[in-house]
C-alpha cells in the first residue's frame, strides 16, 4: 500500500489483537458500530484504546461539514472499522487490500448488503480511514463512488477546487468548452490526486506521470489523463506528454528464429521512417514463414543464394492474400485473391532492401546482388503503370459544393463534437482545395496563408499562397491556392484557442499546430474517417466508386488532373512544382488526361482530314443509260474545283494534285463543261481519296513541298500517255491549264 497522509509514527501499529482487545470487541458488539450513542463509562473502551486513538485522529485531519449528519457518519464509518477488526480478528493496521474491498464494497448495494436496517450511504464516503492511515487506495475495486466527495474529506473542498480551477482555465483557454463544469474531468482528477496523495499540482511531476500512466488504480474512464498531463506541463510543473508510440511488435511465429533476430536487428538499425520500417518487417516475416515451409535449410539471411531468391521471386507471382500471414482478421472477403501488382512489386522491393542492407552493413555475405537476383519480374513490371484514381467530376463537384457549404446541422448529423465547426470547415476545404497529402495538412502550421499583390500592384487581386511543411519527397515550399481557402483557414485563425507548442512528428521541431484543439492535434487519420464521410452523405453520393473508396490521397490526383486539363493547362512541369514532387515522373502518377481533352486534341490534329480529302463527283446517268458509257465516253468526273477529271481511276492518277495538259481534263471555263453542268441527269456525289505524304504536303500550302511533287511527277506518265515534261514542250493556253488543284 502507499504512504499514509496521518502522522501515525506515535501509535501501536501491531497488526494482530490481544486477548483482551478481542474479548472487549467482542462485549461492545453493537455499540461498536453506533459509536455515537455508546456508553462511555465502560472499561473495553479503554482497552481498544490503540484503536480508538488513530480513528479520532484521523477523523479529526478529515475535512467535513460541521453539521449533525456529518458528525455522525463519520462516527459511524469509524465504529464499521472497528466491529471489522472483531470479525477479521486483527487490527486494522494489518488487513490485506481484500479486508478494505469487502468492508466498503465493490459498490454502494454491496456495502449496505451487511447492515441494511441502519447504514446510511453518507458514512461510506468516511471509510476513509483506510485510505488516511494504512494507504489503501484500490479506489478501482471499490465500483461507482463519488470520488469528489472522498477527495473534499481528504484535502479539504477549497483547496480540491483551487486544484481543478487551475486546471480548468488551461483547458478552456485551449478549447474545452465546459471544463469547470464536466463531471468527468472534476472526477478524474479527483482519482488521480488522491492516487499521488497530494493536491498540490506540483508533485504532479515526469515520473509521477509516467507511473501512473497505465495505472488500474485511475479506473478505465481516464480519457482527460493527455489532457490534465498537457496541462501541468503548461504550469512548468512536468515535460509535455509525449506522442503515443504503437506497442511492441507482435512476436513472430512459424519462422526461423535465426532470421527473426535478423529481420529484428534489421528494424533496429534501419533510417527508414517507423511506418515503413513496420511494413517491411511484416512482409520479411512472411518471408521467413515460406523458408519454413519451402526451404527448410534456409535459416538466416547468409543461407540465401540466386537460387534460393529466384524461387522466392517465383513464389511472390503466384502468392495469394492471406498466405504465410500470421493473423488474417479483417482479410475474409479476400483470403485467396491474386495479389495486386503493386504488392508483389513492394514483396521484391522490400528483400532487395533487407539483403542490400546487410551486404552494406557487413551481416552476410555477397554471395549474389540483390538489385539483379530479386529484381521485379518483367511479367509484374508490365503491369504496373500510371493509374491516377480520378474522382469523376460530377462526384467531385457534388463533393466541392457540400465542403462550401458545410455547416453545424452536419456536424451534428456526422457525430462529430470534438472540434468546431470553423476547424472543420477549414480542414475540409484544405483537403478540397490544396491537393496535399493528409499528413501534410494535419501538420500545417498557424500562419501559413499570406497575400501578395501579382506583379507588385496594391490594387491588383491578392493570391493566396499556402506554406506546406517538410513532406514526404522534399523541403517545405509555397504554393498558390484559391482564396476561399486562405479566408477559410483565416476565420479558423480568428477563433482558435491558444494552444501549447506541439512536436511536428516530421522535423521533431516545436511548432503552433493549425488543427489543434484542446491541446491535442488533429489526427492524420480523421479525413478519411470523418471528414469524407460527412461531405458524401451532405453531398447525397456513395463513399466509394468504381475505383474504390473516396480517400485524401485521391482529391491530389483529382486536382492535379483537373489543373492539367483546364482550359489554360497547367504544364506537367508546372504541376509538379505544385504538387511539390521531386521529378515530373512523379506527377505523372497523379496528371491523367481525360477523355475529353484526348479528344479535343486528336480533333484539332485533324488526323482525318490530313490524311483524305473530299472531292465531289459527277455521275451522268444519261451517258450510263444511253450506252455511250459503254463505248468510252466519260460518265463519271471528278470536281478538282477548276475543272473536271474525266479519268475513271483519278484516285490512283499520281498527277491528281497538279494537272498536267491531260486528254481526260475538262476546264470549268470550256463550253464542255458547262454542258455538262446543264444537264438534268447528273447525280452529285462526295468521295474520300487517300493522300500520299506529298500530297498532304502540298494541300497544307507548302510551296516547296508542291514544287518537289511537280518535279518528281515530271516524266511520269499521265492517263492520256504523254508525261507533263512532254505536254509542257508542246503549245497551250495557260489560261486553262493550271498547275495545282
Amino acid at each position: 500500500m502507499s504512504a499514509t497522509l496521518v502522522d501515525v509514527s506515535g501509535f501501536d501499529r501491531s497488526p494482530s489483537l490481544s486477548p483482551d482487545e478481542r474479548q472487549a470487541l467482542a462485549s461492545l458488539g453493537w455499540q461498536l458500530r453506533r459509536r455515537r450513542g455508546h456508553d462511555q463509562t465502560l472499561s473495553e473502551w479503554g482497552v481498544i484504546g490503540r484503536l480508538l486513538a488513530p480513528l479520532d485522529a484521523a477523523q479529526r485531519f478529515m475535512h467535513r461539514p460541521d453539521t449533525t449528519l456529518h458528525r455522525r457518519s463519520a462516527l459511524d464509518a469509524a465504529g464499521l472499522v472497528l466491529s471489522r477488526c472483531a470479525e477479521e480478528g486483527a487490527a486494522y493496521w494489518g488487513w490485506p487490500e481484500e479486508a478494505w474491498v469487502r468492508l466498503i464494497g465493490q459498490d454502494r448495494h454491496a456495502f449496505a448488503r451487511p447492515w441494511p436496517e441502519w447504514v446510511d450511504q453518507t458514512v461510506r464516503p468516511y471509510v476513509a480511514y483506510g485510505f488516511l492511515l494504512c494507504g489503501f487506495d484500490a479506489l478501482h475495486r471499490l465500483g461507482g463512488f463519488n470520488r469528489l466527495a472522498l477527495a473534499w474529506r481528504v484535502f479539504g473542498r477549497e483547496t480540491m477546487a483551487h486544484a481543478q480551477e487551475r486546471i480548468a482555465a488551461r483547458l478552456e483557454s485551449w478549447g474545452y468548452r465546459s471544463a469547470r463544469t464536466d463531471l468527468l474531468i472534476r472526477t478524474f482528477m479527483a482519482q488521480l490526486l488522491l492516487v499521488n496523495r497530494s493536491a498540490r499540482l506540483e508533485d504532479l511531476t515526469d515520473d509521477v506521470f509516467r507511473r501512473l500512466r497505465d495505472d488500474p488504480r485511475l479506473g478505465r474512464r481516464r480519457r482527460p489523463f493527455h489532457a490534465v498531463h498537457r496541462a501541468v506541463a503548461e504550469m512548468g510543473f512536468a515535460s509535455p506528454p509525449v506522442a503515443p508510440t504503437r506497442g511492441r511488435q507482435m512476436p513472430v511465429q512459424g519462422a526461423p528464429s535465426e532470421w527473426v533476430a535478423s529481420v529484428d536487428r534489421w528494424f533496429a538499425t534501419s533510417t527508414l521512417t517507423p511506418e515503413v520500417r513496420r511494413e517491411y518487417r511484416s512482409i520479411l516475416v512472411m518471408a521467413g514463414r515460406w523458408l519454413a515451409v519451402s526451404q527448410p535449410g534456409v535459416v538466416s539471411p547468409a543461407d540465401w543464394t540466386r537460387e534460393t531468391c529466384a524461387a522466392w521471386v517465383a513464389r511472390v507471382t503466384r502468392t495469394s492474400i492471406g498466405d504465410f500471414a500470421q493473423r488474417r482478421a479483417g482479410l475474409a472477403e479476400r483470403l485467396g485473391r491474386r495479389l495486386a501488382p503493386t504488392t508483389m512489386a513492394s514483396y521484391t522491393t522490400v528483400t532487395r532492401t533487407f539483403f542490400r542492407d546487410c551486404q552494406e552493413w557487413g551481416w552476410c555475405p555477397r554471395r549474389f546482388d540483390p538489385k539483379t537476383a530479386l529484381a521485379t519480374p518483367r511479367s509484374v513490371r508490365a503491369l504496373l503503370g500510371l493509374k491516377p484514381r480520378v474522382i469523376a467530376d460530377d462526384a467531385w463537384a457534388k463533393i466541392l459544393w457540400a465542403g462550401l457549404n458545410l455547416n453545424a446541422d452536419d456536424l451534428a448529423a456526422a457525430g462529430i463534437r470534438a472540434y468546431p465547426l470553423d476547424l472543420v470547415h477549414a480542414l475540409a476545404l484544405t483537403w478540397l482545395f490544396a491537393a496535399q497529402r493528409s499528413d501534410e495538412i494535419a501538420r500545417l502550421r498557424v500562419g501559413c496563408v499570406r497575400w501578395q499583390h501579382g506583379d507588385g500592384d496594391p490594387a491588383s487581386e491578392p493570391v493566396c499562397l499556402l506554406d506546406i511543411p517538410v513532406h514526404k519527397t522534399g523541403t517545405a515550399f509555397t504554393k498558390p491556392v484559391d482564396p476561399v481557402l486562405g479566408r477559410a483557414i483565416e476565420a479558423w485563425e480568428a477563433v482558435r484557442p491558444a494552444q501549447p507548442r506541439m512536436t511536428d512528428r516530421k522535423t521533431g521541431e516545436a511548432v503552433d499546430l493549425l488543427f489543434a484543439c484542446r491541446g491535442i492535434p488533429v489526427a492524420k487519420t480523421y479525413i478519411n474517417a470523418t471528414v469524407i464521410p460527412m461531405l458524401c452523405r451532405k453531398a447525397g453520393i456513395s463513399p466509394s466508386d468504381v475505383r474504390g473508396r473516396i480517400t485524401s490521397h485521391r482529391a491530389r490526383a483529382t486536382i492535379a488532373s483537373q489543373l492539367y486539363n483546364a482550359k489554360e493547362p497547367m504544364t506537367l512541369f508546372e504541376l509538379q512544382a505544385w504538387l511539390g514532387h521531386r521529378s515530373p515522373e512523379t506527377t505523372q502518377h497523379y496528371a491523367q488526361i481525360t477523355p475529353n481533352t484526348l479528344t479535343k486534341a486528336y480533333t484539332d490534329a485533324g488526323y482525318f482530314a490530313r490524311n483524305v480529302r473530299t472531292i465531289e463527283v459527277l455521275i451522268d446517268r444519261g451517258a450510263v443509260l444511253d450506252g455511250t458509257a459503254a463505248a468510252g465516253e466519260p460518265w463519271q468526273l471528278y470536281d478538282l474545283g477548276h475543272g473536271y477529271c474525266s479519268y475513271t481511276f483519278f484516285e490512283q492518277c499520281p498527277h491528281r494534285m497538279a494537272c498536267a495538259r491531260c486528254d481526260f481534263y475538262i476546264p470549268k471555263p470550256s463550253a464542255r463543261a458547262q454542258l455538262l453542268e446543264a444537264k438534268s441527269d447528273i447525280d452529285r456525289r462526295l468521295a474520300l481519296i487517300p493522300l500520299t505524304d506529298a500530297e498532304r504536303a502540298a494541300v497544307e500550302q507548302d510551296r516547296q513541298a508542291l514544287g518537289s511533287l511537280l518535279d518528281n511527277l515530271a516524266d511520269i506518265p499521265t492517263p492520256a500517255g504523254p508525261t507533263p515534261r512532254e505536254i509542257a514542250s508542246q503549245p497551250s493556253f495557260s489560261s486553262c491549264q493550271p498547275d495545282s488543284t
